[in-house]
């Protein structure tokens, strides 16, 4: 039996981004945080100083599409587990331990990045990322006119 190579679609992008979350939350399971945890930890880590709350909310709710009041009790499952830390007025900055935590979790999901994406073409990704980028800004606009 022959496999035709599948034409990309929701289906194909949906496969692989569960699979390859799955991995990451697997990968970050050990250090007792979630996808969610990681990406708001991430968006404080890589700030210039304390991030305003708000900013960090929008931030992770246009990341990965959740609600604001999920990624608000996120930022305080952080706070409660002392990586990250309250600043006045309305501000929170990455704590030694969540910039430590930071490094660890992105040097492992970093390898396993670069495991997955192994033996691929460079032009292949290019034109993948080119696909998804745009199927990305009109998915984007879907949800504003949705919304709206």
């Amino acid at each position: 039996m022959t496999t035709s190579t599948p034409v990309v679609d929701g289906r194909v992008i949906g496969l692989a981004h569960y699979a390859s979350r799955a991995v990451l939350e697997r990968v970050l399971a050990p250090y007792g945080v979630t996808f969610q945890q990681f990406v708001t930890l991430r968006l404080a880590a890589v700030a210039d100083g304390p991030v305003r709350t708000d900013d960090l909310v929008d931030g992770v709710v246009t990341t990965v599409k959740s609600r604001a009041a999920d990624v608000r009790a996120t930022v305080e499952e952080l706070v409660d587990a002392g990586l990250l830390a309250p600043e006045e007025p309305f501000r929170v900055r990455v704590t030694d331990a969540g910039r430590g935590l930071y490094a660890k979790g992105s040097a492992e999901t970093a390898a396993v990045a670069t495991r997955l994406y192994a033996g691929i073409p460079e032009e292949d990704r290019a034109a993948a990322g080119r696909v998804l980028t745009l199927v990305t800004e009109r998915a984007n606009a879907e949800l504003a006119a949705l919304d709206g």
